[in-house]
């Protein structure tokens, strides 16, 4: 390294805030999902051995109450379900886990994600089409499956469930917010000192959870588009200053799309939006979704340069990504590693 390039080093470390240094937490999205089906036991040990701070767990319902792991209520774009029980879709042509028993979505193959309407997997490159077995686990056998993997390896993975659609559920008489409750319960997740975040895109039911339910681990209220809205959420009074200072009173932090993170990229840099600075200002944590190394946006040539952008530029808590590895590689280049 020569004099000049040195002190150029040191100049960008100083000019980096020392809170956007601070440690970070890399979070499997939906297990080592870039490298085998999402939400698989397989893939949540990958997610394990690659060093994931936690381990996300998308939850849903079965006919007989139980929560599985499963990213959508509907359950045919990444299972075999058309073929093994054509006649048992729904009026609009979807196949809902809520109609299955849990003994009838055992039966099920899991396989990468795949459109079901053409066939062809959402992403070419990653795990091929119906290759090896896969099945739907419950939240119960995850939890086992990561207590005991953090018992034999030593090193204490977290767990990062997401309550999926609780409004759609009550509507059909299932009270999915309770059930998942009742199970951290159970398995030790409790408090705020648990290695254990709790997700939900609606905020009625993350209020709900913090004072009907009487949740005392940490809560997460996800944002989507400010343009959308799910359960009444208005997503973009939550991204105000307003808004963060109502979630504050409720939420430990927020989990933003990329998009709300990062406004805009220009040659090598990129700009951002105030979100985290404002969200940190009210002690809210920031885990933005989702980094796909096999998947960048526009103008992105590396996932370390979106590592960078997010942990270290914007001054995130934590990232979403399919790729752990990557992530918890990127951060040991820090000088501050978790």
């Amino acid at each position: 390294m020569t004099p000049w390039s040195l002190i150029a080093l040191l100049a960008g470390l100083a000019s980096v805030n020392a809170e956007n240094l601070a440690p970070k937490i890399i979070i499997a999205h939906r297990g080592a999902s870039g490298y085998l089906p999402e939400h698989t036991l397989p893939g949540k040990a990958l997610a394990h051995a690659m060093g994931a701070d936690y381990l996300e767990q998308d939850l849903v319902l079965s006919q007989d109450g139980i929560p599985v792991v499963l990213h959508d209520i509907v359950i045919d774009t990444v299972t075999d379900v058309a073929k093994r029980f054509p006649e048992r879709k729904r009026a609009d042509g979807r196949y809902y886990a809520l109609d299955f028993t849990l003994a009838e979505l055992k039966q099920l193959q899991v396989t990468e994600r795949f459109d079901p309407r053409t066939g062809k997997p959402v992403f070419p490159a990653r795990f091929p089409l119906g290759q090896a077995t896969f099945q739907i686990p419950t939240f119960e056998e995850e939890l086992q499956f990561i207590q005991g993997l953090n018992r034999t390896t030593g090193r204490e993975a977290g767990i990062y469930p997401e309550i999926k659609s609780p409004a759609w559920h009550r509507e059909q008489r299932q009270d999915i917010s309770r059930i998942v409750l009742q199970i951290l319960e159970r398995y030790g997740y409790r408090t705020k000192s648990d290695k254990v975040f709790l997700q939900c895109f609606d905020y009625q039911e993350v209020k709900r959870l913090r004072t009907e339910l009487g949740y005392q681990g940490r809560l997460i209220q996800l944002l989507a588009d400010p343009k959308a809205s799910q359960a009444g959420t208005d997503f973009a009074f939550l991204t105000s200053r307003a808004g963060l200072a109502e979630l504050a009173k409720v939420a430990d932090g927020i989990g933003p799309s990329l998009a709300q993170v990062i406004s805009g990229k220009s040659g090598e840099g990129f700009t951002f939006t105030d979100l985290v600075k404002t969200a940190h200002e009210f002690k809210l944590q920031v885990h933005p979704y989702t980094i796909r190394t096999d998947d960048l946006p526009s103008g992105v040539t590396s996932g370390e340069q979106l590592f960078r952008a997010c942990l270290v530029e914007a001054g995130v808590d934590g990232v979403f990504t399919d790729q752990p590895d990557r992530g918890v590689a990127f951060l040991r280049t820090l000088v501050v590693r978790k």
